[in-house]
């Protein structure tokens, strides 16, 4: 369920961000000049998320009822590099990721068997990155591919980056643009299926040739401007617009109408009543983001981000977050944090019946409503000289835990661990 996977990404994705290492490694030199190196282990990430969610709007029974849900997330990083003939750096990262949920709204999509399609499932997606970078100057160029796969979608990614720093290297400038060609399995509520529509389950042949397939095209830019304002003051401003094409709409999520628009009187038919949600088939995204780092002093980091996001949904959503982290000795730190949202939700939105069948979009999903919510947590980070426990390659273990509250009654908690081997 990969607009699922979308909403929970947001909040363990990022936790860790590596950055490899040269360390000294022996060379030899030919009659040409030419420095050789062999390609060498820079480092391993490790990152493992829990998630569990409560709440009760679920999009899928027509945003009401249960969103319970548990995310067991996991990636793999493994980075390598070496120097080619024109002394640049080449370096190579391989990441792999497995997550798998089980979803209660979910198997509401069909609701008469023991569980339907998407009650559970499991996410499997590689990627590869190659970067090559100039060690005086700082300017890199990279490319990516990416692959994600379950049960009802499958998407293939490409990606490429670029990095420019000033003489002084007090300016960095980033670039990146990413696309994702996604094709989606439409799954639709079992009382709106046609005749031997079938569930749409990889074990379930009834009627699969009569079961859509329906692409998804994600196009984004990312701009990124950093400054060193002085020994103490950094600051980054970043603009990402980007723009989606295909099936936006989640057709498995129920739209349940206002009885007195589709009848006149009392109850309505359910050809009337209930629908699936539609969406335009296309969206334009533009969030502008600032970012400020303040080194107190030694001990003390301020960290502080604002982001305004405005779409042609009508969704408009202003974000704040603030880290303060905490060295307290020289490899243990903690870093406490907290994040506030208020979003404008978008025009084609209403809670359960209150939609008018005349209208052209519309959906009850709760993440496209006016909403405010709370993000809070910390995290500890081990470093130690020796390594942890005391294994030299093991330079670091990170342990985060967030709560998540939102003004609807959706609360969620998550725990991740992070490790790096070098």
């Amino acid at each position: 369920m990969r607009k699922m996977y979308l909403c929970i990404a947001a909040l363990y994705l990022g936790i860790v961000v590596s950055h490899a290492q040269t360390r000294p490694q022996a060379t030899f030199k030919d009659s040409s000049n030419y420095e050789a190196r062999k390609l060498k282990l820079d480092e391993i990430n490790v990152v493992s998320a829990y998630y569990h969610q409560d709440g009760n709007n679920s999009a899928v029974t027509g945003g009401i009822g249960t969103e319970k849900l548990t995310d067991f997330a996991n990636t793999f990083d493994l980075q390598m590099s070496k120097y080619g003939a024109s002394g640049k750096k080449h370096t190579f990262l391989f990441e792999l990721g497995v997550d798998h949920y089980t979803s209660a709204s979910s198997d509401k999509i069909d609701p008469y068997t023991v569980s339907s399609a998407s009650m559970q499932d499991t996410r499997i997606y590689p990627s590869f990155n190659w970067t090559m970078s100039n060690d005086k100057t700082g300017n890199a160029f990279g490319l990516t591919g990416s692959y994600s796969r379950e049960y009802d979608y499958q998407s293939f990614g490409a990606a490429i980056n670029l990095t420019r720093l000033s003489k002084d290297k007090n300016t960095q400038f980033d670039f990146k643009a990413q696309a994702f060609f996604d094709t989606w399995k439409v799954i639709l509520p079992v009382e709106l299926r046609p005749a031997d529509y079938g569930s749409g389950s990889e074990s379930d042949d009834r009627g699969s040739g009569t079961i859509n397939h329906k692409p998804r095209n994600s196009f984004s830019t990312l701009f990124s401007l950093s400054q060193v304002i002085s020994t103490r003051l950094q600051a980054a401003i970043i603009i990402e617009p980007s723009y989606q094409k295909g099936l936006l709409a989640t057709q498995y999520q129920r739209v349940y109408f206002n009885s007195n628009f589709a009848t006149g009187v009392g109850p309505a038919n359910n050809i009337f009543n209930e629908r699936v949600e539609i969406l335009p088939g296309s969206r334009y995204k533009l969030p502008i983001a600032v970012r400020l780092n303040y080194f107190l002093d030694d001990r003390f980091i301020i960290r502080a981000f604002y982001r305004y996001y405005t779409d042609n949904w009508g969704i408009r959503a202003n974000t704040a977050e603030l880290e303060v982290p905490v060295k307290l000795t020289s490899f243990v730190s903690v870093s406490p944090y907290y994040r506030f949202t208020d979003q404008q939700g978008t025009r084609y939105f209403a809670p359960y019946g209150q939609h008018s069948p005349e209208e052209k979009y519309y959906t009850s999903d709760y993440d496209l409503s006016s909403l405010s919510s709370n993000f809070f947590g910390a995290n500890i980070r081990l470093s130690p000289p020796k390594g942890v426990f005391g294994w030299q390659h093991f330079s670091s273990l990170e342990i985060r835990a967030g709560h998540y509250t939102r003004s609807n009654g959706l609360n969620s908690n998550i725990v991740t661990l992070a490790m790096k081997i070098k």
